[in-house]
């Protein structure tokens, strides 16, 4: 009878853990859009996309690409530190699965809170009486993650629309000179945009704008290893 309700209750705790794992694979992709730099990536290069006025050109699957793998390059630091601090003891039995986690936000929450403003993270605090707004940051990395990432994404979509922002002021210039052209000649007829995509394409291909926006973004988001 003893053994039967051990087997039943050793059961339950494998459903149960099956269950929360299945929630965390669930959950993942958007832990990958909200805890990394994807967001950045991603906002900020269909903001380039609009700005040159090509319409569906890069599609978005290659465009989604692109920010993906320069994610898994900004975030290589942060996963081998995830990988030798937390995931080699766990699989070497050193640690439990509580643990695991525990040891695996570390690294998160440093990269999360050197990259968020601290605007950002003191609105946040606010809002949840229960946090207390930290002095340093130290104490910041110490926050839950229900205050850090929001904090985080808020940041995150700030930067992508300043960058943004950057990025349209050449194009839009060139877009104020065609038509300004064109009414001149009184061509008010013929579209601007068919006169200015040329030339924008022109200045991005002749300065190299792939590169240029590649090293911008990359070298725009900050992280120093705990210790």
């Amino acid at each position: 009878m003893a053994d039967g309700i051990i087997n039943i209750n050793g059961d339950s705790v494998q459903t149960l853990e099956i269950i929360y794992l299945m929630t965390l694979f669930s959950l993942l992709p958007s832990a990958v859009i909200l805890m990394t730099s994807f967001t950045r990536y991603i906002v900020s290069l269909s903001f380039l996309r609009n700005a040159m006025g090509t319409q569906q050109v890069p599609p978005n699957m290659v465009l989604v690409g692109l920010a993906m793998f320069l994610t898994l390059f900004t975030m290589g630091p942060v996963v081998r530190e995830i990988s030798s601090t937390a995931y080699q003891p766990y699989l070497d039995g050193a640690i439990g699965q509580a643990e695991f986690f525990e040891r695996a936000q570390l690294p998160l929450k440093n990269f999360m809170v050197q990259n968020t403003d601290t605007s950002s993270l003191r609105m946040f605090c606010d809002m949840d009486a229960s946090v207390e707004r930290p002095d340093s940051l130290e104490t910041a990395r110490e926050l839950p993650l229900r205050v850090i990432v929001p904090a985080f994404a808020t940041s995150e979509l700030r930067r992508a629309f300043e960058i943004g922002l950057y990025l349209y002021i050449p194009f839009l210039l060139i877009d104020i000179i065609v038509s300004t052209v064109l009414m001149s000649m009184g061509m008010i007829m013929l579209p601007p945009s068919m006169i200015s995509t040329p030339f924008k394409l022109l200045l991005f291909v002749s300065l190299n704008g792939w590169e240029l926006v590649f090293t911008s973004l990359v070298r725009g988001v900050q992280y120093t290893p705990l210790g």
